[in-house]
């Protein structure tokens, strides 16, 4: 039985935000930002480019000023919105401030649109002041995107049609899939609780929850297929009226890496998807299974695996942090007075995620927590996500935020600490092998697999481009063809499975993302490895690269631990760790099975 029971006090507590939706201060701080938006509109519209250094530093404190109370605003409603989406009032809530933030967008619209015109000689010779210094990357970065932007008109218009554009169908997604409701063994399961079926031992039960989803996620499959028609014809009007060249273009403009680049990372993962097809062959053995399908891929090694209860999965990574760094560990600790919500229960969005909030305030961790090991592993991982959001946020708003591909960094490193940590406490090899079974099936669903959900999105967006409207078959087809090439002839995908990417919100929330997991889990694997070898004097070289938050590029903070992300090599040098570690596997189940 999951432990759900025990977790209902888990809750976080948004009073640190605003005591609730009534809280006076909320509407008032809402009207706050309207005010200082005009005010800084009158004071700087049509003289950003005549503005000194000093005079520039002090306009993007103000304006950095603005952003973080309305930001503060927006966290608390979405955050309330989260853990009951069914809700109507939070939804209204949610919406009214997506409202006053895009009318406040739309009035500071001129600043970027402004800096972004100042002729280059200009910007360098400002650039090259000490006044700037603290705002130098953020200044250059608002410049990288000077040739998709817009006239301020046309801006202005995109930016007020947000909250019922692009930010209504996210929503909108949001809603209908954290109400997808699985009935099972009698009960009503949420998606991600009959998702967690899919670890369990028994096989029956196994394939009996897989056609479950199933039948779940065909109720409500043509809106879902709408939303994301939807989602990716906007995309590419947006691409086309900034002259983007491709539907991934902005993403790397985004995350500050070269379109080569991530072409490499893909092409360097796609080349060893003999890996987890190797790992998967092995477990069929293990298993005694002559083939494995879909709903196989996460069944555990030991048939008596046991459930992780919350007290104990907490303890066990705040232990794995602090034999890392007490520091990390004694952040990490900060999460569990009140900003972490733990429990699985109808309405909540699903997945987990760590919201940064604002620098004024403490972020704040979404889980759904099932009692499996694997979400220990998800534990670890938001509080990686955790330290680094507390650890940056001391620079302030514009330079805290990392792009993608290092926002995955520290939540991929906590995840290596705390395996290690558990791995080394285990001593029966047979232990050991479900242990490594687990690291591997982790790495690859955040490596191959995300790279496999990167595959289908390049093709559904391409064909959306060239073909029109596509079909929830279509949709399917792409879907289990991207799936299909990653585990080869290993797992049998059936067609059941061709809807399963409908749930995803990825795909919704944040087109062209999911690559950013295989990067920075594989700059996580070189960052462990480097610590492996340095021990102890690793650990303040990482807590700088956390504390540097966005406030650099991303090439120049992987050069802080002595990473070349423009290196092709780099890549494949993290795929030899894990073929290192499928060596390892079949390593010890042949003295398993020989013992």
């Amino acid at each position: 039985m999951l432990c759900v029971a025990a977790l209902e006090s888990v809750r976080w507590n948004l009073a640190p935000l605003y005591t609730g939706p009534e809280d006076e201060r909320l509407e008032a701080d809402l009207a706050q930002t309207v005010e200082d938006a005009n005010a800084f509109s009158g004071r700087y519209h049509g003289r950003v480019g005549t503005l000194g250094a000093a005079d520039l530093a002090g306009a993007i404190e103000e304006l950095e000023a603005i952003r973080e109370l309305l930001q503060k605003a927006e966290t608390f409603a979405y955050l309330h919105f989260c853990t009951d989406t069914a809700d109507p009032t939070r939804g209204a809530l949610l919406q009214k401030v997506e409202e006053r933030s895009a009318a406040v967008a739309t009035e500071l619209l001129f600043f970027q649109l402004e800096w972004a015109a100042v002729p280059d000689d200009r910007t360098n010779e400002l650039l090259a002041d000490d006044a700037l210094s603290d705002w130098r990357h953020f200044l250059e970065s608002a410049r990288r995107f000077r040739p998709h932007l817009l006239s301020e008109p046309e801006e202005k218009v995109l930016a007020e049609k947000q909250p019922t554009g692009l930010s209504a169908w996210v929503r909108l997604f949001t809603q209908v899939t954290q109400t997808i409701e699985v009935p099972f063994e009698g009960k009503d399961m949420t998606l991600d609780v009959a998702l967690s079926v899919l670890y369990d031992p028994d096989r029956d039960r196994r394939q009996r929850a897989g056609a479950a989803i199933t039948e779940a996620l065909q109720d409500g499959l043509p809106v879902r297929t709408y939303i994301l028609n939807t989602i990716l014809a906007d995309k590419w009007v947006d691409d086309r009226l900034r002259s983007y060249p491709s539907w991934i273009a902005s993403r790397n403009l985004g995350n500050e890496v070269e379109d080569s680049t991530v072409q490499a990372l893909v092409d360097a993962v796609t080349s060893r998807y003999d890996l987890p097809a190797r790992w998967y062959r092995l477990k069929a053995e293990l298993l005694g299974i002559d083939e494995l399908n879909e709903h196989d891929r996460y069944a555990p090694l030991l048939p008596d695996e046991r459930e992780v209860g919350w007290d104990e999965g907490v303890a066990t990574v705040l232990d794995a942090y602090r034999s890392f760094s007490p520091e990390l560990a004694s952040i990490a600790e900060r999460f569990f007075d009140g900003y972490i919500d733990a429990p699985p229960v109808s309405g909540k969005q699903g997945g987990a995620f760590s919201h940064p909030a604002v620098p004024s305030a403490h972020p704040y961790i979404l889980l759904n927590y099932t009692s499996r090991r694997t979400d220990v592993m998800t534990l670890a991982h938001e509080l990686g996500h955790g330290v680094h959001q507390v650890l940056a946020g001391k620079l302030g708003l514009f330079n805290s935020s990392t792009p993608l591909t290092l926002a995955e960094c520290a939540s991929i490193f906590g995840e290596a600490v705390t395996f290690s940590r558990v791995l080394a406490d285990e001593s029966d090899p047979r232990g050991r092998l479900a242990l490594l079974a687990g690291r591997l099936e982790g790495m690859f669903a955040s490596i191959f697999r995300q790279i496999a959900m990167n595959r289908f999105e390049d093709l559904v967006h391409n064909a959306r481009r060239e073909e029109g409207e596509l079909s929830a078959e279509r949709f399917g087809e792409e879907w289990l063809r991207t799936q299909r090439a990653m585990f080869g002839d290993s797992v049998q995908m059936s067609d059941d499975y061709m809807m399963w990417w409908s749930y995803i919100p990825h795909f919704i929330h944040t087109p062209g993302y999911v690559y950013a997991y295989a990067f920075g889990n594989l700059l996580s694997l070189s960052l462990y490895a480097r610590y492996e070898a340095e021990g102890p004097s690793f650990v303040p070289y990482y807590l700088e690269l956390l504390s540097a938050g966005g406030s650099q590029p991303p090439n120049d903070l992987a050069r802080r631990v002595g990473i070349d992300l423009t290196d092709p090599a780099f890549w494949s040098s993290g795929l030899e760790v894990i073929d290192e570690q499928v060596s390892e596997a079949e390593t010890l189940a042949h003295a398993t099975s020989t013992a």
